[in-house]
């Protein structure tokens, strides 16, 4: 049976690579009860809620960190070492797609914990349901995104030369159960984007609600913004 219950969690400003870890151990949880469901034979307990696997959709914001995808090149960043101390920023290689990206504060991170047998196993039509969420935020805040065709993302003007990049996205998923998200950038330091080649990208613009709205953002309420919209969409039953 499919289980629309979603728990949602604020982790607050977390350090990335603690981030990664307790998002590994969530995942790596998930995907070991959904192995144990299909493992029982014979189902000797007439307990539904025992063939189900847990849903969780995950909030934080990160200190500044770079963190780069599998398919990612190393030279998109564009800092060494004493350049990311001088910054105070961390850099990580991560087991997702995409190439490299930016976090920091003020801009939304947004790790849904999915099964997906849960609601439907397609990774891009996943993909693409986020990024209606997105775009259906930042439509309640007045602005008017949409897509790249051919880049994974949410972006405004895509179809001009003013094309410039509002949330990027990477996803990792095993066993139709994902990790890794997007990050949307509510009241980002646009000038850490200034040092690297965000999502192997060099030609075009990074920008934030705050730079499009010419004011600050309540994070937390786009955030619950957000997660109204990741449910109606998903059909989600959020605790």
């Amino acid at each position: 049976m499919q289980n629309k219950k979603v728990e949602v969690q604020d982790w607050g400003l977390m350090d990335y690579k603690a981030a990664w870890d307790k998002q590994e151990a969530t995942f790596a949880d998930t995907i070991a009860i959904k192995t144990a469901i299909r493992n029982r034979e014979p189902k000797t307990d007439s307990d539904p809620t025992l063939d189900i696997t847990p849903n969780y959709l995950i909030f934080c914001e990160h200190p500044h960190v770079y963190t780069l995808g599998k398919s990612g090149k190393p030279e998109n960043l564009l800092l060494d070492e004493s350049g990311l101390e001088e910054k105070h920023a961390s850099f990580y290689p991560i087991n997702r797609g995409g190439d490299i990206t930016y976090h920091g504060p003020g801009q939304l991170v947004c790790y849904p914990i999915l099964d997906l047998d849960n609601f439907f196993t397609d990774i891009h039509l996943y993909l693409r349901t986020l990024e209606e969420a997105i775009i259906l935020t930042l439509a309640d805040y007045g602005l008017t995104a949409g897509r790249y065709p051919g880049y994974t993302g949410v972006w405004f003007d895509a179809d001009n030369q003013r094309a410039r990049k509002i949330c990027a996205m990477g996803v990792r998923c095993s066993r139709w159960v994902t990790m890794h998200g997007l990050a949307l950038n509510v009241n980002s330091q646009l000038d850490y984007f200034k040092n690297i080649v965000p999502c192997g990208i060099d030609d075009k613009a990074v920008t934030s609600m705050q730079q499009e709205l010419g004011r600050q953002v309540d994070l937390k309420e786009v955030q619950q913004v957000l997660q109204q919209h990741i449910a109606q969409l998903f059909k989600m039953q959020l605790a």
